[in-house]
């Protein structure tokens, strides 16, 4: 029987199958589509990095079995999120993927936006919102996982097969957003640090800012304490679940 999953903060569920389905977006009022374009060329003017390209919202979310999640999704710009910020206005939440990157003696790779990015400062794991596909493609399970290899393979420059990667978690965070995320094989630290210079050198060649302007080795919740500046809300849960998993795999199977 499927169940609808309610906001309660920051929440982590195991996923292993994953289905999505395309609906349309809410349909706005006059007042609130004004509403809402003012408060998005606020935003703009107090960052301009921001744009309004395609991205998918999330329009539901049920389980369809155990550990098998359904996603109703909608295509939208990132001005809809403005709609956060107008009282009373119907809005969809975000969808978005990211990649735990561990290393070979358990540690997780965390990154940091730059300053030319909308989020500029903040902590993360590598990822990125879904965007909506071209033509006759399909929002499928295998598209996503393909979207986070890509995500994954530009910001940090491990560069993997989309099938290396596991579908492990979702999240859902204070602001309802979707986040799907997905375990990578672990790497040598010193080839992600060789890695994230060489692509962080190569967006510099082009006269480009990097999305991401430094990365950290994290081997527990309590390490992210230690990092200078915000971090995005999923970040502690799936770091500690990450290290919890490793030390009960560990014990299991020790060295």
């Amino acid at each position: 029987m499927a169940e609808t999953l309610h906001p309660v903060g920051v929440d982590l569920f195991e996923v292993r199958q994953l289905r999505l389905t395309e609906v349309e977006a809410p349909r706005l009022s006059s007042g609130e589509e004004l509403a809402r374009d003012r408060v998005w060329i606020e935003a703009v003017k107090a960052n301009p990095s921001l744009f309004d390209g395609p991205v998918v919202a999330c329009a539901g979310v049920e389980w369809e079995g155990p550990h098998s999640l359904v996603l109703s999704w909608a295509r939208v710009t990132y001005r809809h999120y403005a709609l956060r910020r107008v009282p009373g206005a119907s809005w969809l939440p975000s969808l978005f993927v990211n990649v735990v990157q561990p290393t070979d003696e358990g540690r997780v790779l965390v990154a940091r936006m730059s300053t030319s990015t909308a989020a500029p400062g903040r902590w993360q794991l590598p990822g990125g919102s879904v965007e909506p596909p071209e033509h006759r493609e399909e929002l499928d399970a295998a598209a996503v996982r393909r979207h986070a290899a890509r995500e994954l393979a530009e910001e940090t420059g491990v560069e993997l097969a989309a099938d290396q990667l596991r579908l492990w978690v979702a999240t859902r965070g204070e602001n309802r957003s979707i986040g799907l995320t997905f375990l990578a094989p672990p790497q040598p630290p010193a080839v992600l640090a060789e890695r994230f210079e060489a692509v962080t050198a190569a967006e510099q060649a082009l006269g480009r800012d990097p999305e991401l302007d430094r990365i950290a080795l994290v081997r527990s919740p309590a390490e992210l304490a230690g990092l200078d500046g915000p971090q995005v809300d999923y970040l502690e849960p799936v770091v500690r679940r990450y290290t919890e998993v490793s030390r009960r795999s560990n014990a299991r199977d020790p060295m």
